[in-house]
């Protein structure tokens, strides 16, 4: 297919919801999803947690059986990588020369795994967790190497879930982070510290306020030499510390944005009959403040999606989800409703040490977001309060016994 009415570039989740959406939407012209990833739409979370520790395996991860597209009239064009958009003749440029006219597109690239910058980077073994390749590469080292020694640089989402399923596997695990607390730019204390005292629990080490200053090895990376003048001997590594949005083709067209794509309120771009969506898309958040922001979330990737198909089929309905996310860690389930951004107080409710319990974000007095671990029924219940910017007295939120559905 050289043309197709409605091309959508990037087969995560937020590509695959737009096809889906469309469909839904009662969009009958013709649909391409355009993806490098070789595999049909699959899910990409459990890629750091059940698929890492061997819990799931892939044909779960499927987003739809790979019949549900050509039933459909979805066409998949795979492993093939968009260079060039082309917004004046409405065409895409895709590896090897081939061009794809379109008659609306919607970019849902996503974005690279960003990476270390040291001496010693471009070692083999030194690895990045965004699609089930870079997945298979590292399970593959890791049955080669008896009681392996992995060091995982971020101390973020990506890095604990990679840390929690490799030690589930018995490999010998130290964390780097170059902040002195982990979680730093999504969390408060309270929850930080739980997670650090969950994972030092289940044998990881960490080395908090260290940067990577140099990767030691001739073919392989063997050492991390830290900030501290201390060096990790190692066997594998694993890099956590964020993306870098896919955007390049789209602002190089002329698409205004600065981390990411610009995209107002119904995910359209400075680019006629072009919307971006999910974890490239810049979008202002009613949740921010107001502020612009990348939200990197599969609710925000699906969410986005439908409001993209609503809007080219006609049913213009501005963004406005509540953002939420999810991480599991050996036993634990934390559930996330809100952001947390410019918080000015906490609340704890439950008890760390029992391993349930909720902090509850407030700013100028209105609950903004909560981090929920082992307790669903504060994160179902909070979200009305975080949707209603509820104004609640701290104290009221202290009792644990109390559901918050009555404090609304």
């Amino acid at each position: 297919m050289n043309h197709a009415e409605a091309v959508i570039v990037g087969t995560g989740h937020g590509g695959a919801q737009a096809a889906i959406a469309l469909r839904q939407h009662g969009f009958t012209g013709s649909i391409l999803l355009v993806g490098r990833d070789p595999n049909p739409p699959y899910e990409r979370p459990p890629l750091t947690k059940d698929y890492l520790s061997g819990k799931r395996t892939f044909d779960r991860m499927l987003i739809r059986p790979p019949a549900f597209w050509e039933e459909r009239g979805i066409a998949l064009k795979l492993g093939a990588n968009v260079g060039k958009v082309d917004p004046a003749a409405k065409e895409l440029t895709v590896s090897g020369g081939e061009t794809i006219g379109y008659g609306t597109l919607i970019w849902a690239a996503g974005g690279d795994a960003r990476r270390l910058s040291c001496p010693g980077a471009h070692l083999a073994g030194i690895h990045t967790l965004r699609d089930k390749a870079d997945t298979d590469h590292l399970l593959g080292e890791l049955g080669g190497v008896a009681n392996c020694r992995v060091v995982v640089v971020g101390g973020g989402y990506i890095g604990l879930e990679a840390a929690a399923a490799l030690r589930e596997r018995g490999c010998a695990v130290t964390l780097v982070e170059q902040r002195a607390q982990l979680l730093a730019r999504v969390a408060g204390e309270d929850l930080a510290r739980f997670f650090e005292a969950e994972h030092r629990a289940h044998g990881v080490e960490f080395r908090l306020s260290e940067e990577v200053s140099r990767i030691d090895g001739t073919q392989r990376a063997e050492g991390v030499a830290l900030s501290s003048g201390e060096t990790l001997p190692c066997d594998v590594m694993v890099v956590g510390i964020g993306i870098v949005p896919s955007a390049g083709p789209l602002i190089a067209a002329g698409a205004s944005g600065a981390d990411g794509i610009d995209v107002d309120e119904y995910c359209r771009t400075t680019l006629p009959e072009v919307y971006a969506i999910g974890d490239c898309a810049a979008h202002a958040s009613a949740y921010a403040g107001g502020a612009v922001i990348r939200l990197e979330s599969v609710q925000n990737a699906h969410d986005m999606a439908t409001t993209a198909a609503k809007a080219i089929c006609g049913e213009p309905e501005p963004y406005s989800a509540v953002p939420w996310f999810w991480s599991n860690q050996y036993d634990l389930r934390l559930q996330t409703v809100g952001l947390s951004l410019g918080y000015d107080t906490t609340v704890l409710r439950g008890s760390p040490e029992e391993r349930s319990f909720s902090v509850v974000y407030l700013r100028g007095g209105a609950v903004i977001a909560l981090d929920c671990v082992n307790r669903t029924k504060d994160y179902a219940q909070g979200r009305k309060l975080v949707e209603a910017r509820a104004v609640i007295d701290p104290q009221d939120l202290l009792d644990a016994e109390r559901p918050l559905k009555d404090l609304l």
